[in-house]
């Protein structure tokens, strides 16, 4: 059972946040889609949503400010049982190390508002707090998002749910990894560990066409865990106005996409 008032097992978004964000004056998507093959069959709270068989996911909408600045809107839904559930929208502020995916060290901060519904979590309002905190070379990069949630109201209580990513590259724009995801529980008061949530994904990173892929199965390592969970992220970044569009230059520096790992040069903070 997850703690109280806070959300349904299956969410909208996992993925590891990179700092990396749109140029500046682009817009970028993204469509989130996980699906719970083999999951908790008991709601999380008293007529929460069943992740077992559930589809989950969010179109995300992206928009560079500034070089380390990026705001971001969100569509959450669920299906259960073949019915469609929304839950509502989310907004966040994203704030970063310029061009973080041409650095060895990169760091950042999100900031996530949501505005959710009774069948998703007990409290209506929900903040989180995402750190990023990340190191790469030309083969590899480690990430970790130590983030907290709180919820508004009578079972707001904030909780902890790290995440974490080791991948390698294989190629330009591919890579392979692995992604780790927690939750345990209300800071100061953990959950026992058959009661956490830790789930371990196998995920890839590639190129299709001109949209960014990445995808991961992950499998749960303790009884209060969705034991399978197939997610996917399609990603596409706008032209940047002011671009050359036919050699691909931009007037803006900025990531193509806020997935991608396209760096070739490393910079120092």
């Amino acid at each position: 059972m997850a703690a109280p008032g806070q959300p349904a097992n299956a969410t909208d978004e996992i993925q590891v946040y990179n700092a990396a964000i749109a140029a500046v004056g682009q817009f970028t998507y993204q469509q989130h889609l996980n699906y719970v093959p083999l999951g908790l069959k008991d709601p999380p709270f008293p007529g929460g949503l069943v992740s077992n068989h559930s589809l989950n996911g969010t179109p995300e909408f992206a928009y560079g400010m500034t070089e380390w600045w990026e705001l971001g809107f969100y569509l959450p839904f669920a299906v259960e049982n073949q019915q469609f559930l929304s839950d509502a929208f989310k907004v966040r502020t994203l704030f970063v190390s310029p061009h973080a995916d041409q650095r060895d060290f990169f760091y950042g901060l999100n900031l996530e508002f949501s505005n959710t519904t009774p069948r998703f979590a007990q409290t209506r309002f929900e903040l989180e707090v995402r750190p990023i905190i990340g190191v790469r070379n030309k083969e590899w990069e480690f990430i970790v998002n130590p983030i907290v949630d709180v919820g508004f109201g009578r079972f707001g209580e904030p909780d902890f749910a790290p995440a974490a990513r080791l991948a390698r590259k294989l190629a330009p724009d591919t890579y392979l990894g692995l992604e780790y995801y927690s939750d345990l529980g209300e800071i100061g008061n953990f959950a026992k560990l058959a009661d956490q949530q830790h789930t371990l994904f196998l995920v890839t990173d590639f190129k299709l066409g001109v949209l960014d892929v990445n995808f991961g199965v992950g499998y749960g390592l303790t009884p209060a865990s969705d034991r399978w969970v197939v997610k996917t992220i399609l990603g596409y970044a706008f032209p940047v106005p002011g671009s050359n569009e036919r050699t691909g230059e931009r007037s803006s520096a900025g990531p193509v996409n806020p997935m991608s790992h396209t760096s070739t040069r490393l910079m120092q903070p």
